[in-house]
């Protein structure tokens, strides 16, 4: 449960390939969603659901989650079911709108309080938002932004400016309700380094604290690009030495004034993973 809560980097794998299982958790992901909803055609829903089964006892459960589809659909109870039996370390539940859904997913999922993960990526659930992330199911938000725009009819432009004040509400939220700061949507563009890196960037700038991956080459970027520098880590180090040396008072570093805010923000960053290293 405490890696679903605090990580850096959940990487979605096809409930249907099962040989993907073991490869997406050796690709240094902090956590694995085996995804039972989008990524799997109709027609292989109940093989999916059987492969991981089977494939279960051999897995690191403890890094394990599970999208199971949505309640509207005619797959949602057995995924529920599933949950229960398998224990994941969390249910990743698609289209979260309802908190009352939510508590009844995870009394039949027994995965426990805050052992839920709400995807918002509709116009009903960012309504939602504060309630969803004061339901005692929920552990963490995630931003399914790609539904999201397609739901409010949304011009896609590559800087996503479009989603600034939601990218602030699930924050805010997350903030309000002391859930961990919530994880960002995917990067489409799995060949394109500098644009995984810019996501990644805006997703922290934000006050997101991870994002979601859709390739294992996603992996080592995402965890480069959201550790501090060597100069912000320097600078985080000064700050803490001089403060320790004036005795709590206010003291300069680097020609700038430091207070406890500030102080704060420099054990912040030296408390961030520093690459693949969790």
């Amino acid at each position: 449960m405490k890696i679903a809560l605090s990580a850096r980097s959940y990487l979605f794998v096809p409930g249907h390939q099962p040989e993907r299982y073991a490869k997406a958790l050796a690709s240094g992901a902090d956590a694995v969603i085996v995804d039972l909803e989008d990524a799997v055609p109709a027609a292989d829903k109940a093989a999916a659901a059987q492969a991981l089964r089977d494939a279960w006892p051999k897995l690191d459960a403890s890094r394990m989650l599970i999208r199971i589809n949505p309640r509207s659909t005619r797959w949602h109870d057995a995924d529920v079911a599933l949950c229960a039996a398998l224990r994941p370390a969390a249910v990743v539940v698609p289209k979260a709108e309802h908190p009352d859904d939510l508590l009844e997913i995870a009394l039949h999922a027994h995965c426990g309080e805050r052992g839920v993960l709400a995807l918002i990526e509709s116009a009903r659930g960012l309504a939602q938002v504060r309630t969803i992330a004061a339901c005692p199911a929920v552990g963490r938000l995630l931003l399914g932004h790609i539904d999201l725009q397609a739901d409010l009819g949304l011009r896609c432009e590559a800087d996503e400016r479009e989603l600034d004040g939601v990218r602030f509400e699930l924050v805010m939220a997350s903030r309000l309700a002391g859930l961990s700061p919530p994880v960002d949507g995917v990067t489409v563009a799995t060949d394109d380094a500098e644009r995984l890196r810019t996501d990644a960037q805006r997703a922290q700038r934000f006050g997101f604290g991870g994002k979601l991956c859709i390739h294992p080459k996603q992996v080592a970027p995402l965890h480069a690009a959201l550790a501090p520098s060597e100069q912000q880590l320097a600078w985080a180090r000064r700050v803490l030495e001089a403060a320790q040396a004036a005795g709590g008072g206010a003291v300069r570093v680097d020609g700038e004034m430091v207070d406890r805010p500030v102080v704060l923000l420099a054990q912040q960053l030296l408390s961030i993973p520093r690459g693949d290293k969790t």
